[in-house]
């Protein structure tokens, strides 16, 4: 049987899946955790990330397959520094760190404001973003700075790992916020906000094309690989006029375009995508993991969160919950906490539940509008694990202007992953593979009536915490 192998290596854990080439059937998936971490101070060591994979390909690669394609996707943004050895020089700041905020804000102005940036390479950079924890890195551990020879995103190093090859692709690129996803450039005299004495040319991964073997491992043909958000635009096979709302730890708001975006405001991050096109997307920091914490502040599971959601009133009784419990990134908040407004005497469990699903809603809605302003959106498709949360569906699909439905993706990252390999491996162009795969099936989401006043009590209650970190 020959098959094609995807990798997704997100935050949490990586996971290796198994699909059939010809049909894109899914023969076996695997995962293996990665150290857990939490801002403000998120790093990993890479290593942990080979070992997870080593782990999942031996639980998911069955010995008797013909695996003629591999690829990997990994979590956005990032910083892996690398020694004139290819030594890793200290742990990988991850996208969720938020230690380089105030170096963020010293390079926007530094470069001239938010409209050079936008207008340079599409996005304005935040404390995500993998410029700013170079600039950290200068600033806060100039021995580890001094060691710096080469620089590489997560998927990048994972690459080089089966490789030996200093590559990557214009979409995970697009998010260093020193390439050009318009010009499909990096942009060296933005690296010189940085550090103008630095010759940065040889620091950089070549970026490949699209469709680009870029080396092998263990006679395997391997893909270029991508950013995590940029494998599940092609693991739902995502067409312009859809947008994504991907609900994970995290949440991201997304779609396709044949035009590049730049926007001055900071909000739409003008990505590229995997394929040639691009990505406009807005991202937000919380998202499945304030379910997470109010699960276990009421004492229940995820399930039962999601029922003692259902079983509260639309509005929650009046309370309101700003989930921005570690920072925030869409506003760009780096040291917001969350806020409760409407607490009494009286509340139940269920309505602590509920305002925990309205608010991860009306912060996924916020980040709807921004694209909304640079894109145009017809429909939207829930996916990522939140969107297994009847009641959040629901919520969305009462609160949003457009139609709504959930994707059949469980991983779409590694499914991504998957029809990139399925292309070095001769099965097509990556929309060809999608289609024959029947990747993106949806189905509608009910729509039911919510609470008017939820967005406008969401609105004021954001409004007070923008104010009081002014």
């Amino acid at each position: 049987m020959r098959v094609v192998v995807g990798v997704d290596s997100s935050t949490q854990s990586t996971k290796v899946e198994v699909r059939r080439l010809d049909d894109g059937a899914l023969v076996a998936r695997a995962s293996a955790p990665h150290p857990v971490t939490t801002p403000p101070r998120s790093e990993q060591l890479p290593e942990h990330w080979w070992s997870a994979f080593q782990q999942a390909w031996a639980a998911a690669v069955p010995a008797e397959v013909d695996v003629v394609g591999l690829s990997v996707a990994g979590q956005q943004h990032g910083m892996v520094v690398l020694d004139q050895h290819d030594e890793v020089v200290r742990p990988a700041k991850l996208w969720n760190d938020t230690e380089s905020s105030s170096d963020a804000a010293a390079l926007v102005d530094a470069f001239g404001g938010p409209e050079a940036w936008a207008a340079a390479v599409g996005s304005v950079p935040v404390a995500a973003f993998t410029i700013t924890k170079l600039a950290w890195l200068r600033r806060v551990e100039p021995h580890s700075y001094e060691r710096l020879h080469r620089v590489l995103l997560p998927h990048d190093w994972l690459t080089f790992r089966l490789t030996g090859q200093h590559v990557t692709d214009r979409g995970d690129a697009s998010g260093t916020g020193y390439f050009s996803a318009s010009n499909n450039a990096y942009r060296l005299d933005v690296l010189a906000a940085v550090d103008a004495g630095r010759d940065w040319t040889a620091a950089l991964p070549r970026v490949a094309a699209p469709s680009d073997v870029v080396g092998e491992w263990r006679g395997i043909p391997v893909a270029c690989g991508t950013g995590d958000n940029m494998a599940s635009a092609l693991g739902i096979g995502l067409e312009a006029g859809t947008a994504v709302v991907s609900i994970g730890t995290s949440g991201t708001a997304y779609t396709v375009a044949n035009v590049a975006t730049s926007d001055r405001t900071g909000a739409v991050a003008g990505f590229a995508d995997a394929t040639g096109r691009f990505l406009p997307l807005v991202c937000t920091l919380n998202a499945g993991k304030v379910l997470d914490a109010t699960a276990r502040l009421v004492g229940a599971s995820l399930a039962d969160l999601d029922a003692l959601a259902a079983s509260a009133p639309s509005g929650a009784g009046g309370l309101t919950m700003l989930p921005y419990l570690d920072g925030e990134r869409t506003p760009n908040l780096p040291n917001a906490t969350g806020w409760i407004s409407g607490l009494r005497s009286d509340v139940e469990r269920s309505e602590l539940a509920r305002a925990a699903v309205e608010g991860v809603v009306c912060s996924l809605l916020d980040a709807l509008d921004e694209l909304c302003r640079h894109a145009p959106v017809e429909r939207v498709v829930l996916t990522g694990g939140g969107a297994r949360s009847t009641t959040l569906c629901e919520v969305f699909a009462g609160l949003c202007e457009f139609p709504v439905a959930t994707v059949d993706a469980d991983e779409a990252v590694a499914a991504g992953a998957a029809v990139q390999a399925a292309v070095v491996a001769g099965g097509g162009t990556h929309a060809e593979v999608a289609d024959r795969w029947g990747l993106g099936r949806s189905s509608a989401v009910a729509t039911r009536s919510a609470a008017a006043s939820i967005r406008a009590r969401y609105a004021d209650l954001r409004a007070h915490a923008m104010s009081a970190h002014e």
